[in-house]
């Protein structure tokens, strides 16, 4: 500006003195125009610059935000591409689903159908197994109770009674089995009687009949004995014994409070002995159908006849007369509970069972 101001000043000194003062305001009009053209030049090309950048920027900026534009488009693009084949594989899906569905339904129904041919197949065949159940139950106690009855085997009850109960397993038959199980242990109290013992003793009196030794067959032994006591004497001692041994024959002092020993023939042993046997084979019937009576019996009998006929210092009638008085001292017979509650509870609950079928 300064410099400006100054032109017209120079050149007013090169100019005559009388175009001075016509020429000097001419000249700062010009100075002061081109001044101010020169100013609105600088101010315009200054906008023009700051459009032209503002342009180039926004030029850019636009050019920038369409391709990140046409770049979120592409990738929008790709991913409805990729949502697209999603749905087509989820529509393809749904539908083989829906086939599944369908043909699982057809089965369910199958299947709800069976479940109720079974269901009532499986309540027939309970029932009739349940019918058969009962029906094996009263006749094992049926068993059990004849074999109390008739033998007292209560070893064979009580088996019986337990297979009946193993047969009640079932929540329903709880009932039958709480009352099974009460005669069970009744059975179970009982004292043992053992059959078999008391059977083997028998057999081994039996076997040492034949072996007894007769009491007349003693006396004669040791008559012989005496007689043969010294085999060296002479004929004439011999003599003098005999007649000593038969003198002695003609007077006897006995009491006659005591059974005479009877003397029996060989014949008569024989008889004895197989009397003697029958009597303990009768014992033996008698325990085996729990006779008391007549197992007592039978051997009292037996114990007076070997008292009797037989040679009671001898080891084998110690031993036969011991195991008598054994056997003789055992109990045969027990009080046996009755088993008619558990029968009548069955039989009462099958009947009812066949009235609620029906």
């Amino acid at each position: 500006m300064n410099d400006q101001t100054q032109l017209p000043q120079a050149g007013s000194s090169d100019r005559p003195n009388g175009e001075s003062g016509a020429s000097a305001p001419r000249g700062s009009r010009i100075g002061d125009w081109l001044a101010r053209v020169t100013l609105t030049q600088l101010t315009l090309v200054v906008l023009v610059g700051v459009f032209v950048w503002q342009w180039l920027d926004a030029h850019n900026r636009l050019d920038q935000t369409q391709e990140q534009v046409a770049r979120r488009l592409s990738e929008v693009e790709a991913e409805n591409k990729g949502n697209r084949i999603l749905v087509t594989q989820n529509q393809e899906l749904v539908r083989e689903l829906g086939g599944k569905l369908s043909l699982l339904e057809s089965k369910y129904a199958e299947t709800q159908n069976q479940r109720i041919a079974i269901e009532s197949l499986y309540v027939e065949m309970s029932s009739s197994r349940d019918q058969t159940a009962l029906a094996e139950v009263e006749q094992m106690l049926l068993i059990a109770g004849q074999q109390l009855q008739l033998s007292g085997n209560v070893k064979a009850a009580l088996i019986a009674m337990q297979q009946a109960e193993s047969r009640l397993q079932r929540p329903a038959f709880a009932a039958l089995k709480k009352r099974i199980d009460q005669d069970i242990d009744k059975l179970r109290a009982l004292p043992s009687i053992d059959v078999a013992a008391i059977n083997l003793g028998l057999d081994g009196v039996i076997a040492a009949v034949d072996g007894l030794p007769l009491a007349q067959d003693t006396r004669i032994r040791a008559n012989e004995q005496a007689a043969a006591a010294d085999p060296a004497a002479g004929a004439w001692k011999r003599f003098w014994r005999d007649v000593w041994l038969e003198a002695k024959q003609l007077v006897r002092i006995e009491n006659t409070a005591s059974q005479e020993m009877p003397l029996l023939s060989p014949t008569q042993d024989f008889f004895l002995r197989e009397n003697l046997k029958l009597r303990l084979l009768s014992a033996r019937m008698a325990l085996l159908t729990r006779d008391e009576v007549s197992f007592r019996r039978d051997l009292k009998t037996s114990q007076e006849w070997l008292k009797r006929y037989f040679d009671a210092k001898s080891a084998p009638y110690a031993q036969a007369m011991g195991a008598l008085q054994k056997l003789a001292a055992s109990n045969i017979v027990i009080q046996l509970p009755n088993l008619g509650g558990s029968l009548e509870a069955v039989r009462n609950y099958r009947v009812s069972r066949e009235r609620s079928a029906r």
